[in-house]
């Protein structure tokens, strides 16, 4: 069907008002496009290239620097985010990024026009990508930290609302900076359909490109590179020949993409609010556990209440269960007691004992420890329960509890332990890193956007602005190493428990077999009983098996999701 344009339209974009000479056919069209797949295809090998040399692990971000503008938006800050040094730093690159692929995006516009319809001004066109690129990095910021936090302290309920975020933000702004009214108009149909479509290609190419040798990645990325022009060619026709809508002027200047995207925003907010609410009632502890994490390093869970302490005479095998962040104590260790009636299970204070030697109850917001106090309060309780059953104390941890075993024995080597439990363990912490307030150092900025974002969930959650500062900032500083030094000296029986979902933050390494998988999100595994039948099944010395599918699908996940998480370098491969 013959392409026409409005007169006004065109003189807009700087081409000849009476040229309506349309291409024969969009296939036809787009291989004609020489420039365009050249381009395209080149940047996406030559980043292939230069990250297999210098950062390995990040090679599944080589396609999306020829993306489509917004998820392009979402590439360029990840590296700003991963690899800002100082503020000068972070500012400078900030303004390099915007110029660059405002030009870059301004080229891809110019290279992807149809033929035969009037071609946009270059001037026009850099505008529209400039103002698009800031509004789109402004969009994307609060998303991009949140990734940035995962990658500080690896857990899947940031990720996973981040990434949703991201894309809803994606899909109105698919036709970002494309022409000089963007933003008037939501895109065409075939714009997001595109947008969507790379978004899935490059999560497979995360599958694919790290399986690769060097030589068939770049290739690969290559042919990825062929599809994003694909892809802007596609954009270009579909914005280059919109109908004309019949509005009156002052409906036509309503900002409806960028209001569009803003409202994800508010909908976020609200709805991280709704879930609070909902959870803070005790009969929705199981709710308030994953909507915490989920809202960004919060969690909320039922009264605190006391436990009595063991006769000194009691030789039962001990069990000391390590909850969560935003856990109570201390109802956390009954479902368990009851599973395992022949032991003696006692549940860990944040708060730390009493004068009897009882766990102290504590709230939601107690767990808000630095590691290095966490470890030693939890060296205490473990000597305390020895010393009264005259035993190994056995442990089961839960998320932030994980935390606290590894800087328990990197402070206290020697501490009296048997076998171990991880449940939803936190796995290579401290990827990424950002300097103590008011210094300067890597992560810089990136730590203070992420203490912001920490201070406005608090606020939203029962926890108060502080939210998990002090536990961010540790894990930022000493958690790799911590973590890193947990297997090191006596050799003692361990059991990890990890949900399917927090397969999305794992590394992509091959893990033990003393790692099982379960259909499940993070946190809650205390509270469900088929695991603790597992759970009890190994401390008393069985072998215990998962499901080997599971392990096949957490290493396609994990793969996947490395195309959007930070491009940092190789994590380390858990011991």
């Amino acid at each position: 069907m013959p392409l026409t344009r409005h007169p006004h339209d065109r003189a807009l974009l700087g081409g000849d008002p009476t040229d309506t000479k349309p291409e024969s056919g969009p296939t036809e069209g787009f291989l004609r496009h020489r420039a365009l797949i050249g381009v395209s295809a080149g940047l996406a090998m030559a980043e292939a290239v230069a990250l297999l040399v210098l950062v390995p692990a990040a090679t599944s971000l080589a396609p999306q620097v020829t993306a489509l503008p917004p998820l392009a938006v979402f590439h360029d800050l990840r590296w700003l985010f991963g690899y800002n040094r100082s503020w000068l730093g972070f500012a400078a690159g900030a303004f390099v990024l915007v110029a660059a692929r405002s030009a870059l995006n301004a080229s891809l516009v110019r290279l992807a026009w149809p033929r035969g319809l009037p071609a946009p001004n270059p001037r026009a066109v850099f505008a529209a990508s400039l103002a698009f690129t800031v509004l789109a990095g402004l969009l994307m910021v609060p998303i991009v930290t949140l990734v940035f936090g995962v990658a500080v302290l690896p857990f899947s309920w940031p990720f996973l609302a981040a990434v949703p975020v991201m894309l809803a933000i994606a899909l109105p702004l698919s036709h970002g900076g494309v022409t000089t009214s963007w933003w008037r108009r939501l895109p065409p149909g075939r714009a997001a359909g595109w947008a969507l479509a790379c978004f899935v290609e490059y999560s497979v190419l995360g599958i694919v490109l790290p399986r690769l040798p060097a030589a068939g990645a770049v290739l690969m990325a290559g042919l990825a590179g062929v599809v994003n022009a694909r892809a802007w060619y596609s954009l270009a026709v579909a914005v280059a020949e919109p109908a004309r809508p019949r509005t009156r002027p002052l409906i036509a200047w309503i900002p409806v993409a960028p209001l569009a995207a803003i409202s994800v925003f508010a909908l976020a907010i609200g709805t991280t609010r709704l879930i609070f609410d909902m959870a803070a009632s005790p009969s929705q502890a199981g709710l308030a556990a994953a909507s915490a994490g989920a809202a960004g390093f919060a969690a909320v869970a039922s009264q605190a209440s006391e436990t009595t302490a063991p006769a000194a005479s009691d030789s039962r095998a001990a069990v000391l269960v390590v909850a969560g962040f935003g856990s109570s104590c201390c109802h956390a260790a009954r479902d368990l007691q009851r599973a395992a009636s022949d032991m003696l299970v006692q549940q860990f204070s944040y708060r730390g004992l009493d004068a009897a030697g009882k766990p102290l109850a504590q709230g939601p917001s107690a767990s808000d420890l630095p590691l290095s106090e966490l470890g030693d309060r939890l060296a205490t309780q473990v000597n305390r329960l020895h010393e009264q059953t005259g035993r190994p104390v056995n442990l089961v941890a839960e998320s932030e509890g994980t935390l606290g075993i590894y800087a328990m024995f990197a402070r206290h080597p020697g501490v009296p332990v048997g076998s171990i439990v991880l449940l939803s363990p936190i796995v290579a912490p401290g990827q990424a890193s950002f300097p103590r307030a008011g210094r300067q150092g890597p992560g810089v900025a990136s730590g203070y956007a992420l203490n912001w974002l920490d201070r406005l969930v608090g606020e939203l959650s029962p926890f108060g602005p502080e939210g998990a500062s002090r536990l961010l900032d540790s894990v930022s500083t000493v958690g790799a190493r911590y973590a890193a030094s947990a297997t090191r000296g006596k050799p003692h029986r361990w059991l990890a428990v990890v949900p399917l979902a927090d397969a999305v933050t794992l590394p992509a390494c091959t893990m033990p077999q003393s790692v099982l998988f379960v259909s499940a999100f993070h946190g809650g595994l205390l509270g469900d009983p088929a695991i603790l039948q597992t759970v009890r099944a190994f401390l008393g010395g069985h072998q215990v098996y998962g499901q080997r599918d599971l392990r096949t699908a957490a290493e396609l996940v994990s793969s996947a999701a490395a195309a959007w998480r930070m491009p940092l370098s190789s994590p380390p491969c858990p011991a």
